[in-house]
């Protein structure tokens, strides 16, 4: 059965893609776990992270994109051109070891779709909730997955909602600082009510420090704050800031995952993340 994880922060520029990716590709090469990374946010930055913006223009041109899917949910009467097999990339890594890494792909097509689902009348969802709609075509490959990551996008809205409503548990990327960890609370206590609607635990999994930086009081001070204030765990393993994350993000061929991330002790961080992880839910 796959574990299910929904990544996400209200505020953007958190490393949510980042640490999507890193810890897909450290569950494959260093876990041996098969993983599946489905692209919620519109601003497509996992998909272009994963199989570069070539290969996405090209998938977004035949319809098989996350956008699809909810396109033809929001209007059943359109040509069903959507196939979660086919929209599935499989092994999709620029790192030649990342070998069981596959990509259900978004598209910028799906601000406007996140519209039409929100303003579709009742009646159209007669027969599934709108909400329902990536858990329908999701059940018929999750067992193939030991692993499934949802990058969400910076809202709680309907889209958010479909990747939170087939997850298991959720992780939030944050900078520790002020602004970044402001909404933490409000996703807490939304997800809370959202789990309690659903009569299913949709469960904090755990806070990830982003881009810390040693001598800032303020992030010392913040991570203080979220240890003793939120109702959370924050994960033991922190990443610092650091330019081979920020570089990482370019869709360039490396054959390791250390190339890829550097030698700085990034890839250590995601393989110690990805442990907690594991321990927490296995």
């Amino acid at each position: 059965m796959a574990k299910i994880i929904s990544i996400i922060n209200l505020k953007g520029g958190v490393a949510k893609t980042t640490t999507t990716v890193g810890l897909a590709q450290v569950l494959s090469t260093e876990f041996n776990k098969k993983v599946l990374v489905i692209d919620l946010d519109a601003q497509t930055n996992a998909t272009t992270m994963l199989i570069g913006e070539e290969k996405w223009l090209e998938v977004n041109k035949d319809k098989q994109t996350i956008a699809q899917l909810f396109y033809e949910g929001v209007y059943p009467k359109s040509e069903k051109i959507f196939d979660i097999n086919k929209a599935i990339l499989k092994g999709v890594s620029n790192i030649d070891e990342v070998k069981l890494v596959d990509l259900l792909p978004s598209s910028l097509e799906l601000i406007d779709i996140q519209e039409d689902v929100i303003k579709a009348p009742r009646g159209i969802f007669s027969t599934i909730r709108p909400v329902d709609l990536l858990g329908r075509q999701l059940s018929k490959v999750k067992e193939r997955y030991d692993y499934i990551l949802i990058d969400c996008p910076p809202n709680l809205g309907v889209i958010t909602r479909n990747g939170l409503k087939v997850s298991d548990v959720y992780i939030i990327p944050t900078i520790p600082d002020i602004l970044s960890t402001y909404g933490i609370p409000q996703i807490i206590s939304r997800v809370k009510k959202y789990s309690k609607e659903l009569e299913r635990d949709i469960k904090p999994l755990g806070i990830v420090i982003t881009k810390y930086r040693e001598q800032s009081p303020v992030h010392r001070r913040t991570i203080k704050k979220l240890q003793e204030e939120v109702d959370c765990k924050v994960f033991n393993t922190i990443f610092k800031e650091n330019d081979s994350i920020a570089s990482a993000a370019e869709y360039i061929n490396k054959s390791t995952v250390r190339q890829k991330w550097g030698y700085g002790g990034q890839v250590n961080n995601f393989i110690a993340l990805a442990r907690e992880i594991i321990e927490a839910m296995e």
